[in-house]
């Protein structure tokens, strides 16, 4: 426990001394009479807080002598001491200053004011564990997921319902097991950081089996330090420390090839303190998602360009994915939504966005350009290039762009919807050898899949006997065509540079959108700090 938990017990003590004095005095009635007034005063700057403690004839929830108060004002100091090890700001949760001012407390309009003020503090922290310090939009726009922030009244009403106060402060925070395995993993970087426990960086950008020398042995002793590579005085690149450098890059999500280029050894060089950003950044994430995610749903992480189905928390199908291109207007969006239908020989409608800024210039120079797509009215009928489309501005353009169902298809043979305002879906594509790069950012924004068929089969087998024959002969049909799932099946598109593989290793990726770096910034300014830093 905290050692500002320590102090939590004469602050009590103080706090019922005083309550004590509000009972027994002479003019008890008026002491009542100014605690009330008090907090009627104190929590009218806040229509939520007004209207629970209107609720409640403006008694405390916090302040008395009996056994109810003390126990929620132990569970809420408690906590509130114990907040930084969630990754929250210490300072801003930390109990000391409550503690004083309980304890300088000594009216009973002081009092008064000091429940409201506790209430606060207990709303504050209920968000900020519960679902975030930030608002997730306000920091990156590409983030469009609506955090399951709760509704203050409730939050309260809920905890002075709660027959157990620190029960419930307790299950406030996210109950997944990615959260308690980020937790550990703070714990475990912040001791790293502290001690300098991972030693010196590796000096060289290379190194390859066979070589010796000092480099390789500061690739030993980092490795060692690491935890990759048990304890060894070879100065030799040898097949052990190849083995270890290849779990290395499996956590770095790079080729397992067991050299360590330049990107193995950045990685491996990367610090503790940094690595604990990312994970701070990764806490504050699986809060906004505190939320149940369905028993079935789709897992698409944008650093890592894959997407997975998940059964009762088990990856049940994985693919690697490609992304939007880094470009600030092709970037994947951050969302939850529900798939509801997949098209087998999909068209592909253009986005307007794509139509005026790519398609239109080249219209206007020539009307037989982009010949594969078709240019069609607001009624379906296709529009003839025999026309001149030179006129035509990006407002004014009054056509819509389609391609057909076929084998260059941009879409390829099926495409998977869960119908959003950004447009984005999980589809095929006819360009495969995208997926053989490291880094596959490359879309205007949509998911593109590796195996979209067998995709397909894992989505369909729950409501069809048959479903690669299923999906087989309506393919091999031609026809453009709608299959409707029985059971919608959400879909989480999230951006985690550090999360925990299937079987509980930390994994790291590179922040390649630049988005967690701006959530890093954020949090520092919202207070929360390294361990390393802050104990």
């Amino acid at each position: 426990m905290s050692k500002s938990v320590f102090g939590l017990r004469a602050s009590v003590v103080g706090l019922c001394f005083s309550m004590a004095l509000i009972a027994t005095a002479p003019s008890a009635q008026a002491q009542v009479t100014a605690f009330k007034q008090a907090v009627a005063e104190t929590a009218s700057s806040d229509a939520d807080l007004a209207e629970v403690y209107r609720a409640r004839v403006f008694e405390g929830i916090w302040t008395g002598s009996s056994q109810e108060a003390q126990t929620r004002r132990n569970a809420l100091l408690t906590a509130l001491a114990d907040a930084h090890l969630h990754g929250l700001p210490r300072d801003r949760f930390s109990p000391d200053a409550l503690v004083a001012r309980i304890q300088n407390a000594k009216t009973a309009a002081e009092l008064g004011a000091m429940d409201v003020e506790l209430s606060r503090a207990f709303l504050d922290y209920a968000r900020a564990i519960n679902t975030g310090l930030l608002n997730p939009g306000d920091v990156v726009s590409e983030i469009k997921r609506e955090v399951p922030v709760h509704d203050r009244k409730s939050l309260l009403a809920e905890f002075l319902a709660a027959p157990s106060p620190t029960g419930y402060l307790r299950d406030l925070a996210p109950k997944s097991h990615e959260y308690a395995r980020l937790l550990r993993q703070k714990f475990e970087l912040e001791n790293v950081a502290l001690n300098d426990a991972w030693g010196a960086p590796v000096p060289v950008r290379t190194l390859r089996p066979g070589d010796q020398g000092e480099a390789v042995i500061a690739l030993r002793n980092r490795l060692v330090a690491m935890g990759y590579l048990e304890r060894s005085v070879s100065g030799r690149y040898d097949p052990a420390m190849q083995s270890a450098v290849q779990r290395a890059q499996e956590d770095f999500g790079l080729p397992a090839d067991g050299v360590a280029g330049e990107e193995t050894i950045r990685a491996l060089n990367t610090s503790a303190t940094e690595r604990l950003k990312s994970v701070l950044v990764a806490l504050e994430r699986e809060r906004w998602t505190n939320f149940e995610r369905g028993e079935r749903h789709v897992w698409v992480n944008l650093t890592d360009f894959t997407a997975r189905i998940v059964d009762h928390d088990i990856v049940t199908f994985e693919t690697v994915a490609v992304i939007g291109a880094t470009s600030d207007d092709r970037q994947s969006p951050e969302f939850s939504d529900e798939m509801e239908h997949m098209v087998i020989n999909p068209s592909w409608f253009v986005p307007r966005s794509i139509i005026v800024n790519e398609y239109l210039p080249q219209l206007r120079a020539n009307p037989g350009a982009v010949s594969h797509l078709q240019v069609v009215a607001s009624n379906g009928a296709v529009v003839s290039r025999d026309r001149d489309f030179s006129g035509y501005s990006a407002s004014s353009f009054p056509f819509s762009m389609r391609q057909p169902p076929g084998p260059g298809n941009a879409l390829g043979t099926v495409k998977f919807l869960f119908p959003n305002k950004y447009n984005i879906y999980l589809h095929d594509t006819p360009a495969k050898s995208l997926f053989q790069r490291q880094v596959r950012a490359f879309s205007h924004g949509c998911i593109r899949l590796a195996q979209p068929h067998e995709f397909a089969y894992a989505l369909l087998a729950v409501q069809t006997s048959d479903p690669v024959d299923f999906f087989q002969s309506r393919l091999r049909s031609g026809a453009e065509t709608r299959v409707d799932l029985e059971k919608h099946v959400p879909v989480h598109i999230v951006y985690r540079t550090a999360f925990t593989s299937v079987t509980g290793e930390m994994q790291y990726r590179p922040d390649i959108y630049g988005r967690d770096a701006r959530i890093w910034e954020a949090l520092a300014r919202e207070g929360v700090a390294i361990g390393a830093v802050q104990g």
